[in-house]
């Protein structure tokens, strides 16, 4: 299975999301239009684990994620909708997305505004945007310094749901953190990466937020590299009063080169998603 790999280098949020949604769009009517046989092999085959899986989304994702849709399927399958998903005969599974966003807030459609701690103008005014969009989750930032990836991917031809979807993406990360001698954990109860996860105070290192439908995922992971951290004192990061945020560059006190952290986050993603991500 493959996934193609777009590096967009640093772009505004709005055109970025304009291009998620096109072909978060594109993916989605590709299925509709030729995945029709395997669309029905899932509503037979799977219906009974997509509910389970659909039910029983853990509070620890919740917060963060909004699923239309959950379920695993077998490898069988898998292979049926690969072949399916391309009138060309390709195994793609969608694409990843790399980029660095210039300053901007971003809420989610569960999230609370007043964890929005400054006003629009005063946002304005710092330089940064602000969007209220349609992933889960509450409010976060994204700017300079901060590797963000939004994966278009078929998690039906891939044979995952959402839940282990979500954590191979927190466990490419974790890995990712742990080559700069960086322990990141998870928290039940809220998704992403953290550091001293059962600490007093922990700290995100990377949030995560995810829409899907029909198996289709966007958005995605958004890791602080060399982020300058005081950004999110305008916040309360994910809607937390009582946790901090880090960086690879706050923890270690060393600035490390955004390729190689793109390098390693393909990588590891690659390899826990069971997929070829290539340009």
């Amino acid at each position: 299975m493959k996934a193609l790999l777009r590096d967009l280098g640093t772009l505004e949020y709005a055109a970025c999301w304009k291009l998620q949604q096109e072909l978060f769009d594109a993916l989605l009517a590709r299925k509709r239009s030729g995945s029709r046989e395997c669309g029905e092999r899932v509503a037979a085959e799977c219906a009974s684990e997509a509910k389970t899986a659909d039910e029983s989304t853990s509070a620890g994702h919740a917060s963060e994620t909004n699923t239309d849709a959950g379920g695993a399927f077998g490898p069988m399958l898998a292979a049926d909708c690969a072949r399916l998903a391309d009138p060309h005969g390709r195994e793609l599974a969608g694409e990843v997305l790399l980029v660095e966003h210039t300053p901007v807030y971003t809420l989610g459609k569960s999230g609370h505004a007043e964890n929005l701690l400054v006003s629009r103008e005063a946002l304005e005014a710092a330089g940064a945007g602000f969007f209220h969009i349609d992933r889960g989750g509450d409010i976060t930032f994204h700017g300079p310094g901060q590797l963000v990836g939004y994966p278009i991917l078929d998690l039906e031809c891939l044979g995952i749901g959402l839940r282990d979807y979500i954590d191979a993406l927190e466990e490419a990360v974790i890995r990712t953190v742990d080559r700069y001698g960086i322990r990141g954990g998870r928290i039940h109860g809220a998704s992403g990466v953290w550091i001293d996860a059962e600490g007093r105070r922990p700290r995100k290192i990377c949030a995560i937020g995810v829409r899907s439908s029909r198996y289709v995922t966007m958005h995605g992971f958004a890791l602080n590299v060399t982020t300058d951290l005081s950004w999110f004192s305008r916040i309360n990061p994910c809607g937390f009063t009582d946790r901090g945020v880090a960086s690879i560059a706050s923890e270690t006190g060393s600035t490390p080169s955004m390729e190689e952290v793109k390098r390693l986050v393909v990588k590891f993603l690659s390899e826990e998603l069971n997929v070829e991500i290539y340009k």
